[in-house]
Order: C-alpha cells, then structure tokens, then sequence
C-alpha cells in the first residue's frame, strides 16, 4: 500500500500538535524547522520540549530543515507559519509543492502592513486555485491536542471537496472536525479573537472579576463579527466554534499565550519584556495593529481594539483603558451589534 504523505511548515507548538494529528491518521509526517537542534530532539528523542513540554510524538513523525525535503511528495502541506513569516515560507515552499497537493493553513493573524488574511498571502505566493486552498480553526490548544484530549475545529473553503479532504486527513477519535464554506469569517474571527484574549488577560490581571470578562467576550464577539460582516462573512460563522467557541477557549485558558501576555501587561511589565519572557510569539499584539486599520478601511467600531492599541502602543494604562470603554455613550446592544 502506498504511504500518504503529509508535509508541516513550522516546528511550532501547533504545527507540532497537528503534525501528531496526522501521524495518528497514519500520514507519514514530515515536520520543517530552521533550527537544526530542535530537528536533531524531534528524530532522535520524538519530542519537542521547547515548545511542547513532556509530549511524545509519533515514531512516523520526522522532522528536517530542507524544506523541499519536506514538501515533496506531500499529498497535504500544512502551513502553520507565524503571519509575519506566512509569505516567506510559502515562498520557499512554493516551488516543491505537487500540482494536486491540497494546501491548508491553520495561522490565525493578518500580514503586517498589508493587513491581508493569510489566505490571501498563500494564493498569492502559491499561485493555486482558491479550491485547493483550506483553512482550519477553532478552540484547539496545542498542549491538550498533544495529550489527545476531546478538541473539536473547523475547516472552511471555497471547494466542498477540499474541505472534506481535509476533514478526513485530521479527524480521529479525539480530534473532531467540521467543514464551512466561509473563509473569510474563520479567518477573521481566529484573527481578531487573540486581541480580546490580551484584554481579558489584562481585566484578569487588575482583578476585574468575572462580570468584567463575561462583558468583554460578549462585545468583543460584537467586535469580531462587525469587522468579519463589513469584510463579506457570514454572520452565522460567528456563533460557530471559529467564532464564539475559540474566542471563550482563549480568553479563559492557562494556554493561551495572549490572555498570559494580558495578565502580565496588567502587572506593570513593558510589552518588550513580556514578548521577551513569552519566548513564542503572541499574535494578538500583531493583530490589534491590523485590526485597527481594517476597522478605519472598513468604517466600523472596535473601541476593545482601540483601547488595546493605546494599551499597547501609546503608553496608555490598562485601567484607563477600561475606564474609557465603561464611559463611553449610552446605546442600544442589538442595534450596536447589527453595526447600524
């Protein structure tokens, strides 16, 4: 019988877990990584401590650092980049991949600068049919992934098809998967959600309670879902595991890395030391950048987005951040959410 073969652009908490998904699905598993230690632990010692503490990963799961050794051949070529890093290594992966490989990514951010989904950075760098493309989402920590504890996601693309594809690639007893036609609703609701987790991290920080954070989720899925309307998506996604289930998942979390950079921006420490002391990189701050942006290109609200920007980027405190959301102008919720 013919081994399938399945490709992972990077070696990351997550692409390391989704790695171990499809080595579980019996896909030969090739994992790519600059770092020539973290591929010398990942063969020899089938872990990846760095970044997955304590995991042990499948035997059929080798890592590399040629990254055209990884791609060839691979039936599925999974990106799991950082959005800043997303259009570099599509670039290099891009001359390996096979003409029927189906390309997945499963990053949540947007291009700095360009503020463009990752979608778009992968179409363009690839130059395949939006039919062979598929994202994948929802509340999916990568250190319960690895333990196979229950985890459900989504999988969204313009081809019914491909998406079912990739259902069946990652699916398993553990690891539950649904298909959705909307790619820019998936993609923005994993985006943005990463912006309320630092919030919530923060209103956990000062002790705000759990009222605080129940108001927090609730309008920053009103944030979320006004930006993804204004883009073309489908309000429903919104309600969907992309949408509410992977917000709730990472503004609660102990994984999370944004709500955990939030905790410690309330304490005081300076974003640097905190992208410092994380040592993995923490979408969220990237993303309030863009989402700011889109949110003035599209001509809609997001104060949470605006008062983590300031938090973020001008010096304002985290207390007086929530002191201007709580003193802002009276108005009605369902008009609000409807954007009107």
């Amino acid at each position: 019988m013919t081994k399938r073969k399945a490709a992972v652009l990077v070696a990351g908490s997550w692409g390391t877990a989704l790695a171990a998904v499809l080595a579980d699905n019996k896909f030969e598993v090739s994992l790519w990584a600059r770092n020539e230690e973290q591929v010398e632990e990942i063969n020899a010692r089938h872990t990846n401590s760095r970044f997955l503490k304590d995991a042990v990963l499948p035997h059929n799961l080798t890592a590399t650092t040629d990254i055209g050794q990884a791609v060839a051949g691979a039936e599925i070529v999974l990106f799991v980049a950082p959005s800043s890093a997303m259009r570099d290594v599509a670039r290099l992966a891009a001359p390996h991949i096979g003409a029927n490989a189906l390309c997945i990514h499963a990053t949540k951010g947007f291009e700095s600068v360009t503020y463009k989904r990752m979608s778009t950075v992968l179409l363009e760098e690839l130059q395949i049919a939006p039919e062979r493309l598929v994202v994948l989402s929802g509340p999916s920590h990568a250190e319960e992934v690895v333990r196979k504890l229950p985890t459900t996601v989504v999988v969204a693309s313009a081809s019914v098809e491909a998406a079912e594809q990739a259902q069946d690639s990652f699916i398993t007893p553990y690891f539950r998967v649904y298909t959705n036609k909307d790619v820019v609703g998936v993609e923005v609701a994993g985006a943005i959600k990463n912006i309320i987790a630092l919030g919530a991290g923060l209103s956990d920080g000062l002790g705000f309670g759990d009222n605080a954070k129940a108001a927090l989720l609730t309008r920053g899925l009103a944030e979320i879902s006004r930006l993804g309307n204004a883009m073309g998506a489908n309000p429903l996604t919104f309600a969907g595991l992309a949408g509410v289930g992977d917000l709730v998942v990472t503004c609660t979390s102990k994984h999370s890395r944004n709500w955990r950079a939030g905790s410690m921006l309330a304490e005081g420490i300076a974003l640097d030391e905190v992208l410092s002391r994380m040592g993995m990189v923490v979408e969220g701050v990237r993303t309030t950048s863009a989402a700011r942006e889109l949110a003035r290109l599209y001509g809609v609200e997001m104060p949470i987005t605006e008062q983590l920007f300031a938090v973020l980027f001008q010096s304002q405190s985290p207390r007086n951040a929530v002191e201007s959301l709580m003193g802002r102008g009276r108005t009605h919720e369902t008009e609000d959410l409807a954007g009107i």
